[in-house]
């Protein structure tokens, strides 16, 4: 039975991430049930699902919109140097640490996955003009995604809708290039955490096997099924599966 709820959790989470986001909200809670330590499991989930955002990354390459004046070279070193201080930050956590966080986390990435569509729908509909960069506010974007990728480093856990917020934040409102640059970054990002992971021997190799293989048949179905599936009863499912999983952490670690 474990293996077969390790087994699901990788089909689902690749689907959901192909579709709408949100597959570590499966991931993670499961391999953490099947017996691994929280640190052991969000790095074998998050090593699981990296395919699918190198294969999105690959996707939606030619949709990329470098946002405030930065362009791949400095996108490419705050995704690198964000992911591997927030996986080393991770790997030095005590599993009592990151125990107490994994519900705040959930939450956290949660709420962000319900809100942050909202607020990004408000900034499309603002002006379309180009704002105006300062040195100020060039530090500033700096800064803001270089902790969303200390984070994703960290947890991954509704990285790319974080990230959608930030990039709205800085000025960007056409969805696709905002996708393009998410993508780009995740896939950065996750590739040199997940190395680190490795590195860090935090990665349990079979149960990475049996939801990596799982993972990539979901993502080939979410893709398959991604305009027939209604995104807006996805993403409330989503939701009430992460909050449900913030609950039932919060009390475990009670």
């Amino acid at each position: 039975m474990e293996w077969i709820a390790v087994l699901l959790a990788g089909f689902f989470g690749g689907l959901l991430n192909a579709v709408a986001g949100g597959g570590s909200f499966f991931t993670l809670p499961v391999l953490v049930f099947a017996g691994l330590p929280g640190i052991s499991a969000n790095a074998t989930g998050t090593a699981a699902l990296l395919p699918g955002y190198i294969a999105s990354a690959w996707r939606f390459r030619r949709d990329i919109q470098w946002p405030a004046n930065m362009g791949l070279f400095t996108l490419s070193i705050l995704a690198i140097a964000g992911g591997s201080l927030g996986a080393a930050v991770l790997l030095v956590s005590s599993e009592q640490l990151f125990a107490t966080l994994i519900p705040w986390l959930i939450l956290f990435a949660t709420l962000a996955f319900l809100f942050a569509p909202r607020l990004l729908q408000r900034l499309q509909a603002k002006t379309n003009q180009v704002p105006v960069t300062t040195r100020k506010s060039q530090l500033l974007n700096i800064s803001i995604l270089f902790a969303v990728c200390v984070y994703g480093g960290y947890f991954n856990g509704g990285l790319g809708i974080i990230l959608l917020a930030a990039l709205g934040l800085m000025g960007q409102t056409n969805l696709h290039g905002m996708n393009g640059v998410k993508n780009l970054i995740s896939a950065l990002l996750t590739s040199i955490a997940v190395a680190v992971y490795a590195v860090g021997g935090a990665i349990s190799l079979q149960h990475l096997l049996v939801t990596g293989v799982a993972a990539l048949a979901g993502g080939y179905a979410g893709a398959a099924f991604a305009y027939r599936i209604p995104q807006t009863y996805l993403r409330y499912f989503i939701v009430a599966v992460g909050l449900g999983m913030a609950f039932v952490f919060f009390i475990t670690s009670a």
